[in-house]
């Protein structure tokens, strides 16, 4: 059993062009890519909601995005988990929040631990976890306003959640290391990208 906790790109928004689109297919999203390259020894999860961010409640968006309110109850519902694979981060870029790569990297932290903790302390397995840093955004399209200042920092986030990675014992993956955001709004992954992310994040997991 593997479980994807993640953000719009775990959810498989297609890029923005200030239209209504419909998320891409499961086959096209990278987790469905994950499934098909581990194989039917494996059931994968796909636990990805646009705007979540790691700890933070949304003030404007809705106190619902915040991964640290979700992630017990995505626990509960699917343990016994082999493998936890948390992509978060890319939201708390958003100027509203105000933080750096190392408040990111703790938040991410605090995830693990709350993560690890709920587990040990209801009796469910704690399952391996896959720390994944998305990919750097840029500031383009009619998301970018919101993001300013997001892509300097991106570029060192990869760096902050390693070092968070290595301090708790837990496998980390750069996504930025292979794929990157669409040149359409900077923040999500066009279908190519899906498919490098599925194929590394499995070959990381195996």
């Amino acid at each position: 059993m593997l479980v994807c906790f993640g953000d719009s790109n775990t959810h498989g928004s297609p890029p923005s062009t200030g239209a209504a689109e419909p998320r891409y297919g499961p086959d096209v999203r990278w987790p469905g890519v994950l499934a098909a390259a581990l194989g039917p020894g494996w059931r994968v999860h796909e636990e990805g909601l646009p705007g979540r961010t790691t700890v933070h409640p949304d003030v404007v968006e809705g106190g619902h995005l915040s991964g640290l309110a979700a992630l017990p109850m995505v626990l509960g519902t699917h343990s016994p988990i082999d493998v936890l694979v948390i992509m978060l981060g890319t939201n708390d870029l958003k100027a509203r929040f105000a933080v750096g790569p190392a408040d990111i990297a703790t938040s991410v932290e605090r995830l693990v631990r709350v993560g690890r903790a709920f587990c040990a302390g209801t009796g469910r397995p704690v399952p391996r976890i896959l720390l994944v840093a998305p990919a750097p955004v840029t500031e383009v399209g009619e998301d970018g306003e919101q993001f300013a200042g997001g892509a300097e920092k991106s570029r060192r986030l990869g760096q902050a959640l390693r070092a968070t990675a290595d301090r708790l014992g837990v496998d980390f993956l750069d996504a930025g290391a292979h794929v990157r955001t669409s040149a359409v709004d900077g923040i999500h992954l066009d279908p190519d990208a899906h498919r490098t992310l599925g194929e590394v994040v499995a070959a990381a997991v195996r």
